[in-house]
Formats: structure tokens, C-alpha cells, sequence
């Protein structure tokens, strides 16, 4: 299949790399890399054929609705668009809707995997009519590794889902680094590396985080010159919002949520140390150094 991909930044040119690598002919659109193939969605229609397929991975909010308008815009009746982006599952719904107006279809692809997926695959949750996920599945299908796509619900559900993955995600980084803080506290010596390494063979809490935390001490040891503070990048607060409005209780992920915001006002914590260096092993997102005193 050809396809163009908007946006070519740590997710969108390895995403573009697999789906190469899978036999598919990707178009590169993107204004700050030199070598796409575009750096404008306004030439899409020249560089691609009826029917035309653009797969857009930029930041959620104004940048995504505004490559959706231009996209209803430009495109034909027959197209299809996909978001793979973290956009608000409720700015989604609203992204299909517009499309729809223009004939134009529509599929949100909740998108996780980070700087790890261009080898290990990426786990799709994707939301949309049965007709415009059957056009993308072969793609999606070079995408996932073996099971990891799964195609959740309507219009907005890919989306919503993958909000409430990254809840789940704050909520197990939270645990994973308060029982970092707690073994680095013992009224003894406890060699924390070893004790988590132990942790990733047989335990019941062994995970791919778990794995992502023991690499992170192995590069920086006792995570020395991280800063004790760490970002929220929305869909955690999504997530809570969605919880209050459904009336769902989410005391974990609520914690977690409100432990970041703590870890802003650069109060001195190990736990958001190990946060810190959580997200950037997974997403590849800078770490704050301290600053000499």
C-alpha cells in the first residue's frame, strides 16, 4: 500500500521505517526534516493516487485539528485519514465527524510502543467503521507485533483506550518507583539494582517497565544528575477527568497524577527520579538535570 505519513518525528519516521520494511510505500510530510518528501499536507494530493491514505502523527490538541481541517479540506471523497497521535478521544469524535461531512474516512489508532517499536512492534488500539479499518489493516497488521492490534470500537474508542493505557502506565511507574525510593531508604544496605533484577525473572511483578527501570540504572547508577521531577503529558489527567465523569473510582492512577504535580514544585524525591528515567527509556522524553548548588 502507499500511504503518506504526517509527521516525522521520533514516532512518525519509525513508524514510516516499518512499514517500508514491510513492503508498504510511505510519503514523509514534514516541514522540519529536510529529507521528506513533503513539507507541506497540501501537496498530498499530487504525491498520492485515489485512494489516497494519510496517516498523521503529530502532538494532540491545536496542531492535530489543525492538520484535520486542512486534511477535509484537501482530500476527496474515498480518502481516509488516520490519527495515531495522543489526541483527547472527545477532539477525535469530533475530527470523524468533519471528515465524514467531506466524504472522507476516518480511523484513530491509539498508538504505544515509543522508541522501541520500529523493532518490537507497536500495540494498536484502533477505533472506526469495520469498512474504514479493514482499508488500513494491512498496514496495522506491519505495524503490531502478533496480536497487538486490535481494532476496540467506533470512532473515538481507539483513543479513549489508549487514554486509559496511560493512566494504567502512571499508575505502575508510580509503584515501581515508590518501591525504588522505599528499598534505597532500608535501615540497611540493600543493593537495589540486584534486588530489581531478581524482580524480572519469575516475580509476579516482572514487566517490559520493570526491564526499561533495571536498563536505566545499568546507563545511570543510583540515577545520579536526574532530577526529582516529572512531567504529565494530559492523558493522565484524561483519564481522571473520565474517571470522575463516569463516577469510576481510580484512586491509583489519581495518586500517580497528583504525585507528578508534586514532583514540579522540585521538591527533592528518589521516586521521580526514577519517573524521570522511566519516560525517557520508553518515550525517549528529555530528562531534567539538577542544577549545581
Amino acid at each position: 500500500m502507499k500511504l503518506a505519513m504526517i509527521g516525522l518525528g521520533k514516532m512518525g519516521a519509525n513508524m514510516a521505517e516499518r512499514m517500508r520494511r514491510h513492503g508498504h510505500t510511505v510519503v514523509g510530510v514534514d516541514p522540519d526534516v529536510p529529507e521528506a518528501d513533503a513539507s507541506s499536507v497540501t501537496e498530498l494530493p499530487q504525491l498520492l493516487e485515489p485512494r489516497r491514505i494519510a496517516w498523521s502523527m503529530v502532538p494532540a490538541g491545536e496542531v492535530t485539528s489543525s492538520v484535520m481541517g486542512r486534511l477535509a479540506d484537501l482530500l476527496e471523497p474515498g480518502d481516509l485519514v488516520v490519527d495515531g497521535g495522543n489526541s483527547n478521544f472527545r477532539d477525535t469524535i469530533r475530527h470523524g465527524e468533519m471528515l465524514a461531512e467531506a466524504g472522507v474516512g476516518f480511523v484513530d489508532c491509539g498508538t504505544s510502543g515509543g522508541v522501541w517499536g520500529l523493532e518490537e512492534g507497536y500495540a494498536l488500539m484502533v477505533g472506526g467503521s469495520d469498512d474504514d479499518v479493514s482499508t488500513v489493516t494491512p498496514l496495522l497488521e506491519a505495524l503490531a507485533p502478533p496480536d497487538g492490534f486490535a481494532h476496540v470500537g467506533p470512532t473515538g474508542a481507539g483513543h479513549f483506550t489508549k487514554m486509559i493505557h496511560n493512566g494504567v502506565e502512571y499508575g505502575m511507574m508510580q509503584a515501581y518507583a515508590e518501591g525504588y525510593a522505599l528499598l534505597d531508604s532500608a535501615p540497611f544496605d540493600v543493593d537495589v539494582r540486584a534486588a530489581l533484577g531478581s524482580w524480572q525473572q519469575g516475580s509476579v511483578v516482572r514487566s517490559w517497565l520493570l526491564d526499561l527501570l533495571v536498563r536505566a540504572l545499568d546507563e545511570t547508577p543510583e540515577l545520579d544528575g536526574i532530577a526529582s521531577v516529572a512531567a504529565d503529558s494530559g492523558e493522565g489527567r484524561w483519564t481522571v477527568q473520565e474517571a470522575v465523569e463516569a463516577g469510576v473510582s481510580a484512586p491509583v492512577i489519581s495518586a500517580a497524577l497528583f504525585a507528578r504535580f508534586t514532583s514540579q514544585h522540585r521538591d527533592d524525591d528518589v521516586s521521580m527520579k526514577v519517573i524521570s528515567a522511566l519516560r525517557n527509556q520508553f518515550g525517549g522524553h528529555t530528562i531534567e538535570r539538577e542544577t549545581g548548588g
